[in-house]
């Protein structure tokens, strides 16, 4: 398969492999094997001099009474006007299968008025799942990678300094149980949906199950999904890990996508442009204000104005008129640049052959 890539300068052609295959584990999912989002609210400490302002950060200084009197501090109210503390939220993503004991990373995000969470620590902080139970508990010293500093006349940042990461900060404290070897069906997710993907999938398993378990296995359901059945003598694991390297040629639609802000375009190997002509040409209109001054005539009780004087010109660049017909990707992309058109006149270009009916291919515009 091939796809070109059309930038802010030029025309620019990127082959891949023609027709390359892929395996199965690269373009599907096992459905029911998903990560889960982890979040928590918690305390930074440490940090110098760059924390919440209590003032705006009023849950910050709660949460800090709250934290201290937990560990037997009584702290009165309005108390607490450190610097030093930040509150923030913790996300992270727990893994299928993961057990107890295990580590995962976490990223740290401010949430109050601080500046920067650079030298903070962040105090245990339980995270929790959309079920409501903390499946992690978070603890350890933030690391950033953004900073910034400022002065009376001038301020120099970098990156987020009031974000980072802990890895391995987050420690499993439950685990979602599941016995996937014990599943007697699969159902594979194709990532690019494509009833042709979806009846390759499904024959290259059956070509191997027949082989090896001595009949088939696997049934297209729709253009997303394939259902697999377990035979007896396996395992949910080591049947997907030999079905996984099974290669299969992914199909893909006809599709042109379209980035108009940064000018680029993406064309797929099998977009086709029934003959059409094409012109394309530039108006420049130039409207330039020379006001001239008048002096009165002589002894005529006149006063000194500005009289306007405006010139107005117009040019039309060269405009091409080309029959553009692309039975090839080679051909429609060798057409375009041989009109030698800018991104922005392609795209508009190709906008007008879609609404024409001439292109077959489904044109995407972010």
């Amino acid at each position: 398969m091939k796809r070109f890539v059309l930038a802010l300068s030029a025309l620019l052609v990127w082959p891949l492999a023609a027709e390359a295959s892929s395996r199965i584990k690269d373009i599907t999912d096992v459905q029911g094997i998903r990560d889960n989002q982890l979040v928590g609210y918690g305390l930074v400490i440490g940090l110098a001099g760059t924390g919440d302002s209590m003032r705006n950060a009023p849950f910050t200084e709660q949460s800090a009474r709250s934290m201290l009197q937990r560990l037997g501090v009584g702290v009165p109210s309005g108390s607490v006007r450190s610097r030093n503390i930040a509150a923030v939220v913790v996300t992270a993503r727990l893994p299928p299968f993961v057990s107890t004991g295990e580590r995962i990373d976490v990223t740290v995000s401010s949430l109050g008025d601080a500046t920067s969470l650079s030298g903070g620590t962040l105090v245990m902080t339980p995270l929790s799942a959309a079920d409501g139970n903390a499946y992690a508990v978070a603890q350890g010293a933030v690391s950033i990678t953004g900073f910034a500093a400022s002065g009376q006349a001038e301020a120099v940042s970098q990156g987020v300094p009031t974000g980072g990461r802990i890895a391995n900060g987050a420690l499993i404290e439950r685990e979602l149980t599941a016995d996937f070897n014990g599943v007697p069906e699969l159902a594979l997710k194709v990532r690019n949906p494509d009833f042709g993907t979806a009846a390759a999938i499904a024959d290259a398993i059956n070509g191997y199950a027949m082989k090896a378990y001595g009949g088939a296995i696997a049934q297209e359901v729709d253009f997303r999904t394939v259902s697999v059945k377990r035979p007896k003598k396996t395992t949910a694991s080591r049947l997907m890990a030999e079905l996984g390297v099974l290669n299969v040629e992914a199909d893909t639609p006809a599709r042109i996508v379209i980035d108009e802000k940064t000018g680029t375009i993406v064309i797929g190997s099998d977009v086709r442009v029934s003959p059409v002509a094409v012109a394309h040409g530039n108006i420049t209109i130039r409207v330039t204000e020379s006001p001239e001054v008048v002096q009165p005539e002589p002894l005529s009780d006149g006063v000194t104005a500005l009289e306007p004087s405006t010139a107005i010109s117009a040019e039309e660049a060269d405009s091409k008129v080309a029959m553009l017909r692309g039975p090839s990707l080679e051909r429609l992309v060798h057409g375009l640049n041989r009109m030698g058109l800018k991104p922005s006149g392609i795209i508009a270009i190709l906008q007008a052959i879609k609404t024409a009916g001439a292109l077959q291919a489904e044109l995407v515009i972010q």
